[in-house]
């Protein structure tokens, strides 16, 4: 499997300068966000995937649309593969207003208030991998999905930190 970090935020603007939570809730993407989504893109275009999944977040939709855009490719939400809740970018957007703005995506798996409190714990975040882990390791084709995530799931699954818009390849078994 491909995971991806979402592509830069207006979050991570401030943040990467300030190292302070500028209170943006589940921010957009930038135009250099949007940049580093359709570069996602074109990578995956040339491997094959056949499955799109996406954490609820504004920032990771925006992502994946463009990712499934390209590769034409409906997104399925899964909201295990959010981020690890502490910032104020980490308040999610409720449900009805996510189908509102993305027609074309089912959410009616999604309760109206999905994200958790903004005090998540690291054994929350950790448990929330291995429940991710040990559902795609069952998987019969992981090798062809592709996953729109967040720094810190996937710090919590991979041990690895990336860059917005980079990808680690990712065997859940």
């Amino acid at each position: 499997m491909i995971l991806i970090r979402h592509g830069q935020s207006e979050f991570n603007v401030v943040y990467s300068v300030t190292r302070q939570d500028p209170g943006i809730r589940d921010p957009k993407l930038t135009d250099e966000g949007r940049q580093q989504a359709a570069d996602a893109a074109e990578m995956l275009a040339s491997i094959g995937v056949e499955e799109l999944l996406a954490s609820p977040y504004t920032r990771t939709l925006e992502t994946a649309s463009i990712i499934a855009e390209r590769l034409k490719l409906p997104i399925r939400i899964d909201p295990v593969v959010r981020e690890h809740c502490r910032f104020q970018c980490d308040i999610g957007t409720a449900r009805s207003a996510l189908a509102a703005r993305w027609p074309a995506i089912d959410f009616a798996d999604l309760p109206e208030r999905w994200w958790p409190d903004l005090d998540e714990t690291d054994e929350q975040l950790l448990g929330r991998c291995a429940d991710f882990r040990g559902r795609m390791g069952l998987h019969p084709t992981w090798q062809r999905v592709a996953v729109v995530s967040h720094w810190g799931f996937i710090r919590g699954l991979t041990g690895q930190a990336i860059a917005n818009g980079q990808h680690v390849r990712f065997d859940p078994r």
